[in-house]
């Protein structure tokens, strides 16, 4: 896959790093994209270019439709062009039920989560539609398949971006671009410790390891094993379909 370019947004740390450093390991140059945390994408970006790979970060917020017009064309500036995008940015909620949601989250989060990338697709496709073939990789979650209690602004927010990626597919697949879904499970990232805090009070994620499948908590790695997959061309004929990487099932609440 070498001389090919994917922008991965919230890149700098957690799922996201993960994604960036596996493609860079399939010889793929990485744009990150990051909200707030510089520094972070700034290390991420160290590494990648330690393996050979071309790498720079770019400050904006996917829920922010000028960011993502602005990051887009930077990237088209500092690297001639990319391939892959994978949708990965995005921000938790805060575990309350609906009747105590407050209006304002609900819109951040459907915001960041499908509203915001509904508009980076728009600015994307255009440029990604002149390359014989590109890909479209969005980071879902298994909260979709439970819908689970005091979750809510999350759960739609997923359910979202995986309802635009599937109509994506559609429309561009005479056009060469792949639209795929990732969906993890519960991954040992900062957001992952947070959950588990918040959900079971419970201080260390890898505690739970005897109560996962396989005996151990997902790792940013297997996610991007996926997202690796979805772009190679070993799925070179797979568009509109989903993986949800969590082991089989994960009942640990």
């Amino acid at each position: 896959m070498a001389d090919r370019v994917a922008i991965v947004t919230g890149g700098g740390r957690g799922i996201g790093k993960g994604i960036a450093l596996g493609l860079a390991a399939d010889g793929i140059d990485v744009a990150i994209t990051y909200r707030k945390d510089g520094e972070a994408a700034a290390e991420t970006v160290a590494e990648i270019e330690s393996m050979g790979r071309a790498a720079a970060a770019f400050q904006g917020d996917v829920s922010q439709p000028e960011d993502n017009s602005r990051n887009v064309a930077e990237v088209i500036d500092r690297f001639g062009g990319f391939q892959i995008l994978v949708n990965n940015g995005g921000i938790a909620s805060r575990g309350r039920s609906v009747a105590d949601t407050d209006p304002g989250e609900l819109l951040r989060v459907m915001a960041t989560h499908a509203l915001g990338p509904h508009q980076l697709f728009s600015v994307a496709v255009p440029h990604l539609r002149t390359h014989e073939r590109s890909d479209i990789v969005c980071i879902s979650s298994v909260a979709t398949l439970s819908h689970g209690a005091n979750g809510a602004p999350y759960s739609m927010g997923k359910a979202a971006v995986e309802s635009l990626a599937m109509t994506l597919a559609k429309e561009e697949r005479a056009n060469g671009i792949r639209v795929n879904i990732v969906a993890p499970g519960l991954v040992e990232t900062e957001m992952g410790r947070r959950l588990v805090k918040g959900a079971a009070d419970i201080d260390d994620i890898t505690s739970l390891s005897d109560q996962m499948p396989f005996g151990r908590v997902c790792q940013p790695e297997d996610i991007a094993n996926a997202v690796r997959f979805f772009v190679s061309d070993k799925a070179s004929y797979v568009t509109g379909e989903k993986i949800n990487v969590h082991g089989g099932g994960q009942a640990w609440r």
